[in-house]
């Protein structure tokens, strides 16, 4: 126990130490435009480089302090999802939202949204949160909470992408976990009976599952998949190597899997595009699975893919040889639908998208939804989350962002809303109509008065 409190009081006073010196820093840099410099990142929109200076927040990476009691948890800003979820499991507890992807960081899913399929429970990431320690653009140190005198940047720290302030801890509620989960998956023919049944699994009450999710594998073949915690010790599925998750809601109706295995089931294919890499061939698998069955490999490699511009290099190569050039357009996006409108968007989508598969995430807003404000929803009702990550054949080489375009549009048409973690086509004034420009700009003035950080704006669109 004196060993337990000891890691505690050396974590603060680290933790502590470090704020300070950021603080310092940030304070000393008279206006100069700042950027974090860290170990990991899940954009996916191409980003300009810029001669903004580095702000070295790596340190920020640990759990400061578990209150099982309280279910409380204190952590870094830069902490991972996967460290985070560890250190809480050996609790007997567990974040009530963990995105998919381990890499992916608390702050980053507070002030980048992140869901998974126990939002039409707790909503986003960040509606669990209590308390946040701001880093501001003149230096000074926020403590943030829904009530406090800094209720207003709280407010306004999810959706604004680091364009207000860095996030350096948060306190974080948590949830009890259990050694397992039960997994149920059901087929269906036609997506009105897919949403029918979605709907009422995501009903609150006593019986209600711990976890829902779907994947529309065509426009003909629908899964619905539903979790419950449990204690049961039957056989469980591993699928961190050969075994591939995602092509089990096909062969199978019910499964069983360790609470840490389950929260990373898409981490090991990062979803379904390991195939892209041909890591779904049993060879490669096999022989590189140690290495490459994890979504930070996938990731590092589209990373080098992106900065070698490996398509403009094979389309020269290709041009020059007099061969045809097929061009694709990237659409990797997240989309948030209102539920009774998911059908005219599963229509849309398969006329004019019709990447496969697709993941079907539901999300229900907390009441205090209408509070946050730069990414506002209806509290209570139930929206669904589209997440389609691939291309699209276009046979207009001067169609930049066409299909990406057009899912803006369509989103906005349903009273949707999009993440911005990916490439974004709005033009100024209609970024602004959609994401609160007129609070946005008073809180920059505020917050960021010398314009350390690039405006959301500049960040989702420009790609600063």
């Amino acid at each position: 126990m004196e060993q337990n409190h000891s890691n505690h009081f050396d974590n603060w006073e680290s933790h502590r130490k470090t704020c300070r010196e950021l603080s310092h820093a940030m304070a000393s840099r008279a206006g100069a435009r700042v950027s974090l410099s860290k170990r990991t990142s899940n954009l996916f929109r191409t980003r300009k480089e810029t001669e903004a200076k580095k702000l070295d927040v790596r340190r920020l990476h640990r759990v400061l302090e578990i209150d099982p009691e309280q279910r409380i948890a204190e952590v870094e800003g830069m902490t991972t999802y996967e460290d985070f979820a560890d250190a809480t499991l050996l609790k007997g507890l567990r974040p009530p939202v963990v995105p998919e992807l381990k890499t992916i960081t608390i702050g980053g899913a507070v002030s980048g949204l992140g869901i998974e399929a126990s939002s039409f429970r707790y909503g986003l990431v960040h509606e669990m949160v209590e308390e946040m320690e701001i880093l501001c653009g003149d230096g000074t140190i926020r403590i943030c909470r829904p009530d406090n005198e800094n209720a207003d940047l709280f407010h306004a720290i999810p959706n604004s992408y680091g364009s207000l302030g860095y996030i350096l801890r948060l306190r974080v509620k948590l949830l009890p976990a259990s050694p397992f989960v039960k997994i149920a998956h059901q087929r269906f023919p036609e997506r009105m009976q897919f949403l029918s049944a979605m709907e009422a699994v995501c009903t609150p009450g006593p019986h209600a599952p711990d976890f829902v999710e779907g994947v529309a594998f065509t426009p003909r073949d629908f899964v619905l998949t539903t979790a419950r915690l449990t204690h049961d010790r039957d056989p469980v599925s591993d699928y961190k190597g050969m075994q591939i998750y995602y092509q089990s809601l096909r062969s199978r109706s019910e499964d069983l899997m360790t609470m840490r295995d389950f929260l990373w089931r898409w981490d090991p294919d990062w979803f379904w595009c390991s195939r892209s890499f041909g890591m779904q061939n049993p060879l490669l698998r096999r022989l590189f699975g140690r290495w490459m069955l994890r979504s930070s490999s996938y990731w590092k490699i589209q990373s080098l893919y992106r900065k070698w511009k490996i398509e403009e290099r094979v389309h020269a190569i290709r041009s020059a040889l007099h061969l045809p050039i097929e061009r694709y357009e990237p659409v990797i996006q997240d989309v948030e639908i209102p539920l009774e409108k998911a059908s005219e968007f599963f229509e849309f989508y398969f006329r004019e998208i019709n990447i496969r598969p697709c993941w079907i995430c539901p999300m229900r807003p907390l009441e205090a939804a209408r509070n946050w404000t730069l990414f506002t929803m209806e509290p209570g009702a139930l929206y669904l989350n589209f997440g389609f990550w691939g291309s699209v054949r276009t046979f207009s080489e001067g169609a930049t962002g066409h299909f990406n375009r057009r899912i803006e549009s369509i989103v906005q048409d349903l009273g949707g809303r999009k993440s911005l973690y990916s490439t974004s086509f709005f033009t100024e004034d209609e970024f602004w109509r959609i994401y609160n420009g007129d609070a946005y700009k008073k809180l920059k003035e505020k917050f960021d008065p010398r314009g350390a950080f690039q405006s959301l704006y500049q960040k989702a669109v420009l790609g600063h």
